[in-house]
C-alpha cells in the first residue's frame, strides 16, 4: 500500500482530494485573510479558481446524510502509519450503516469500531487514500491516538463520503466559532469564507446554501445590536449566496429593518433587487414563508424613498414582466397582488382591529346591537359630518333599519323632472369640518330600491345566517354623507405606494385577466371601501377593466356569486365608491351589454337595483342608457305601467331618446306584423344564406306560424339570435354546421322556451354557450355532435332538461 501523508496524491487515476483537501484546510478558521474580501463576489473568485485547479474532473455530488460502508480503526503512534497501513496482515473490516449528523459520525449499530460516535471536532485530518494492488477506495479520518479507514465500494462513493465528511466538519467548525464572537473584523472574514467554501463545494444540495444562511441568520438574531456598517457588510458577504436560494425568515426580518432604517442604501439596489425578483419570480405561496413577503413589502417601500420615487418602483414592476408582450414567469402577478393585498390591508390594521367593540357583519344582520354587552368603545379616526354644535348624546348607535325613523328628510332642493328617480342623486353637498367619532357610532342603513321584492330579499329574516352585502354595511344616511379615514403619515405613503402598483399591474393586457380575476371577490376591509382616497386610486384600476373588450376580463366586474356586491355595484351611483355622475357606472354597463351580458337576467338586475340611476343618466343624454331603457321596454322587464310611463317620458326628453324610441316603436309594429298568425309552418334557407339574408326574409312577411326553421349549411352567425327571438311559436331549430356560437345561444335561452328540437351539428359552440341550454327545459333532441362539448357539461345538461330523450354527442369528449 502505497500512502502519502498529506503532501502527495493518492494513484494516478484517482481524484487528487489531498490537494484539494490541502487548499482548504490551509486557510485556518479564524486566520488571516487577503485584503481582496472586501468585495464579496471578487473573494470568492480565487477560492473557486483553486477547486477547479484542484478538482480537474468536475464531478458534482449529492450530501450524504447516511450510508452503508466498511470500516477499519487502528490505534498507533501517527509515525507508524504508514508502515501499518501497508502491512499485509491488515485484513480486518466491519460493515456500519453510519449517519452523518450535525455534530458527530454515529454507526446505527454501536458495535465494534463504532461503539461511540466520533465527533467532528476529535478529527484531526480527513484524506483520500487509493491502493496500488487492490481495487479498495478509502477514506483517512486520523484521531488522536489512531486513524479511521472508510472503504467505498468506488471512487465515486468515496469522493461522495469525503466531500459531505469534509462538508460536515467545516459546517460544524463554523457554527461553532460563529456561536459566540469576540470581534467582529474577524467574523467577517469568516462569514466571507463560509460563503466561498459553499460556493465552491462539488456538492450539489439545497442545505450547502441554506446552512451557511441558517448560521448567520442565528448569529445576526442573538446580536441585535450591530452597527449599520457591520448590516451591511454581512449583506454584502452573502448576497452570492442569495443569486439562488431564499433567505430564511431569521434573515429577512434583518433585511427589513436595514430597508426601514437606510431605504436610500446602495445595498438595497445592488443586492436585495435580484434577492426580490427571484422571491417574485419562484415563490408558490406567501402563506408559508410571509417573512418573505414582508421583505418584498419593505423592499418596495425602500424604493419609493428613493430620489425619483415611483418612477424606481415602476421600472421595478417592468423589469418584473421584461420587455415583451407577455410575462415568462406566471407567479410574479400573484405574488405581486399578494404584496400589494397585505400591504394595503396592514394600512387600516388599527382599525380592523378595533372591529372587537363594533358589531360583526353578521351581528348587523341579526340585530345584535346592544351597547351593555359590549366593551366601551374603542377610538377610531373616522371623519363624518356634525352639527355646528353636537350634544354627546347625539351619537348614534350603529343600527340596521331599511327606514331610520331619526333621519331627517333631506332638505329640499330646486324642482327636478316628473321622472321619480329611485335612488339619491351623485352630487353632495359640502361637508361641515370633520370630526372624530368611534366605530360603533356609525349609521349603517341598507340601500333601498324601488323595487320591494328586492329590499326585502336584502334586509333578509333577523335569523339569517349569511352576510349582508358590503353596500348594506357601508351606505351611511343623509346625516353622515361622507365617511373618510384619516390614515397616518406612514401608512398614507405605503397606501398610496401599493394602489400605485395596482394601477401599474393594470397596464399591462398579459396580466390583466388575472388581475381581474383575483380582485374580483373585492379582497379588501370593509374599512379600505369606506376610504374615498383608496377608492378613487382604485377607480383606475376598475375603468381599466371596465375598457377592456375581453370578457374574461370585464366580466369580473359583477360579483363573483349570487348575493354578494361586485365592483359593478360599488361604483354605480349609490354605491361606497361612487365619487362622479355614473361616468364609469355608463361604461361598465356598455361594455358588459356589449358582450354576452344583453340578457333579461342583466336587465332585470339593472331594472331592480339601478333603474333611478339609469333614468338620471339617460336624462342627461347618456347613450348607452338610453339603449338600456328601450330594451327594458322592448323585453317587458319591467311590469308597473307608471313605471313604464316615466321611463317613456324620459326617452322623450332627449333627442337620442326620443330617436332610439322611435326606433323601437317601428321595430314593435314590425314585430307584431311578423308574429301575427299566418305564414309557413316549415321554412328552409337557402345554403350560403347570411344573417341579412334571413333578416330581410323574416322582415317581408308574417311568421306567427313558424314552427320549424332549418339554417343548414348556412353562413350565419350567433348576430341571427336576434331575429329567432322573435318567432313565438318556434318549436325546431336547425343550426348544422353554421358559424352560430355560445353568445347566440345565451340569447335564445332567454326568449325561446318552448324550442323543443335544436341542432347544433359541426358549430362552435362551448361549454359556455351549451350550459346556457339547461333553462330550456322543453328540449326533447338536442344534437351536439362534432362540438367541443365535454362530459362534465353533458352530465350537468341530462341533469336540468328532464325532457331530453334524444340526444347526439358523438365526436365529442362525452361520446
Amino acid at each position: 500500500m502505497d500512502f502519502n501523508g498529506g503532501s502527495g496524491g493518492g494513484g494516478g487515476g484517482e481524484l487528487h482530494n489531498n490537494q484539494f483537501y490541502q487548499c482548504e484546510e490551509n486557510k485556518p478558521l479564524l486566520g488571516e485573510m487577503s485584503e481582496g474580501n472586501n468585495n464579496t463576489k471578487l473573494a470568492a473568485g480565487p477560492c473557486k479558481r483553486s477547486l477547479l485547479h484542484c478538482s480537474s474532473s468536475g464531478m458534482r455530488y449529492k450530501l450524504l446524510h447516511e450510508g452503508d460502508i466498511q470500516v477499519c480503526v487502528v490505534k498507533h503512534p501517527r509515525t507508524f502509519l504508514s508502515k501499518i497501513l501497508t502491512s499485509k496482515f491488515l485484513r480486518r473490516w466491519e460493515p456500519h450503516h453510519l449517519t452523518l449528523t450535525d455534530s458527530s459520525l454515529t454507526s446505527a449499530t454501536p458495535t465494534g469500531y463504532m461503539e461511540t460516535s466520533l465527533s467532528y471536532s476529535s478529527i484531526e485530518d480527513l484524506q483520500l487514500l487509493s491502493w496500488d494492488n487492490a481495487p479498495k477506495y478509502c477514506v483517512q479520518l486520523s484521531f488522536p491516538g489512531g486513524t479511521v479507514l472508510l472503504q467505498a465500494a468506488n471512487s465515486y462513493l468515496r469522493d461522495q463520503w469525503f466531500h459531505s465528511l469534509q462538508w460536515k466538519k467545516k459546517i460544524y467548525k463554523y457554527r461553532k466559532v460563529l456561536n459566540n464572537p469576540s470581534r467582529w473584523d474577524v467574523v467577517l472574514k469568516e462569514i466571507r469564507a463560509l460563503v466561498d467554501m459553499a460556493l465552491t463545494s462539488p456538492l450539489q444540495d439545497e442545505s450547502i446554501h441554506q446552512a451557511p444562511l441558517h448560521i448567520i441568520s442565528t448569529l445576526l438574531a442573538e446580536n441585535s445590536n450591530l452597527s449599520t456598517q457591520d448590516h451591511e457588510n454581512i449583506i454584502v458577504a452573502i448576497a452570492p449566496l442569495l443569486e439562488n436560494n431564499h433567505p430564511p425568515p431569521d434573515l429577512c426580518e434583518f433585511f427589513c429593518k436595514h430597508c426601514r432604517e437606510r431605504p436610500r442604501s446602495m445595498v438595497v439596489i445592488e443586492v436585495f433587487t435580484p434577492v426580490v425578483q427571484r422571491i417574485l419570480k419562484h415563490n408558490m405561496d406567501f402563506g408559508k414563508c410571509p417573512r418573505l413577503r414582508l421583505f418584498t413589502q419593505e423592499y418596495i417601500l425602500a424604493l419609493n424613498e428613493l430620489n425619483a420615487g415611483m418612477e424606481v418602483v415602476k421600472k421595478f414592476v417592468h423589469s418584473m414582466h421584461g420587455p415583451t408582450g407577455q410575462c415568462p414567469h406566471p407567479r410574479v402577478l400573484p405574488n405581486l397582488v399578494a404584496v400589494c393585498l397585505a400591504a394595503i390591508y396592514s394600512c387600516y390594521e388599527e382599525f380592523i382591529n378595533s372591529r372587537d367593540n363594533s358589531p360583526s357583519l353578521k351581528e348587523i344582520r341579526n340585530g345584535c346591537q346592544q351597547q351593555n354587552d359590549r366593551k366601551p368603545p374603542m377610538p377610531l379616526r373616522l371623519l363624518r359630518p356634525e352639527p355646528p354644535t353636537p350634544p354627546p348624546t347625539t351619537l348614534v348607535p350603529l343600527t340596521v333599519n331599511p327606514s331610520p325613523p331619526q333621519m331627517p328628510p333631506p332638505a329640499p332642493s330646486n324642482p327636478a323632472p316628473s321622472i321619480p328617480i329611485s335612488s339619491p342623486t351623485p352630487s353632495l353637498p359640502l361637508s361641515p369640518p370633520p370630526s372624530v367619532v368611534n366605530s360603533s357610532e356609525i349609521l349603517v342603513e341598507l340601500e333601498r330600491n324601488n323595487n320591494s321584492a328586492n329590499a326585502k330579499r336584502k334586509a333578509g329574516p333577523a335569523g339569517g345566517d349569511s352576510e349582508p352585502n358590503l353596500i348594506d354595511c357601508l351606505l351611511v344616511s343623509p346625516a353622515v354623507n361622507t365617511l373618510s379615514i384619516q390614515l397616518p403619515a406612514q401608512a398614507d405613503r405605503v397606501l398610496g405606494c401599493f394602489a400605485l402598483i395596482l394601477k401599474m399591474l393594470s397596464d399591462y393586457d398579459d396580466w390583466r385577466p388575472a388581475l381581474a380575476s383575483l380582485l374580483q371577490p373585492i379582497p379588501f376591509p370593509k374599512e379600505a371601501l369606506a376610504h374615498a382616497k383608496f377608492t378613487k386610486e382604485l377607480k383606475y384600476v376598475i375603468q381599466r377593466f371596465a375598457e377592456d373588450p375581453r370578457q374574461e376580463v370585464h366580466s369580473c366586474l359583477l360579483s363573483v356569486r349570487s348575493g354578494k356586491d361586485g365592483w359593478f355595484q360599488l361604483y354605480s351611483p349609490g354605491g361606497v365608491a361612487c365619487d362622479d355622475d355614473g361616468e364609469l357606472f355608463a361604461s361598465m354597463v356598455h361594455i358588459l351589454m356589449g358582450s354576452c351580458y344583453k340578457t333579461k337576467k342583466f336587465l332585470l338586475s339593472l331594472a331592480e337595483n339601478k333603474l333611478g340611476p339609469c333614468m338620471l343618466l339617460a336624462l342627461r343624454g347618456n347613450q348607452t342608457m338610453v339603449e338600456i331603457l328601450c330594451l327594458m321596454l322592448e323585453y317587458n322587464i319591467i311590469d308597473n305601467k307608471d313605471t313604464q310611463l316615466q321611463i317613456i317620458s324620459t326617452l322623450e326628453s332627449t333627442q337620442v331618446g326620443l330617436r332610439m324610441y322611435e326606433q323601437l316603436c317601428d321595430r314593435q309594429r314590425e314585430l307584431k306584423e311578423l308574429q301575427r298568425k299566418g305564414g309557413p309552418t316549415r321554412l328552409t334557407l337557402p345554403s350560403k344564406s347570411t344573417d341579412a339574408d334571413l333578416a330581410r326574409l323574416l322582415s317581408s312577411g308574417s311568421f306567427g306560424n313558424l314552427e320549424n326553421l332549418s339554417l343548414a349549411f348556412t353562413n350565419v352567425t350567433s348576430a341571427c339570435a336576434e331575429q329567432l327571438i322573435k318567432l313565438p311559436s318556434l318549436k325546431q331549430l336547425n343550426l348544422w354546421s353554421t358559424q352560430f356560437g355560445d353568445a347566440g345561444l345565451r340569447l335564445l335561452s332567454e326568449h325561446l322556451a318552448c324550442l323543443q328540437v335544436l341542432n347544433l351539428c359541426e358549430t362552435p359552440v362551448t361549454d359556455a354557450g351549451l350550459l346556457a341550454l339547461s333553462s330550456m327545459k322543453s328540449l326533447c333532441s338536442l344534437n351536439m355532435n362534432s362540438t367541443k362539448l365535454t362530459a362534465d357539461t353533458y352530465e350537468d345538461l341530462k341533469a336540468k332538461l328532464p325532457n331530453l330523450k334524444d340526444v347526439d354527442v358523438r365526436y365529442t369528449e362525452a361520446w
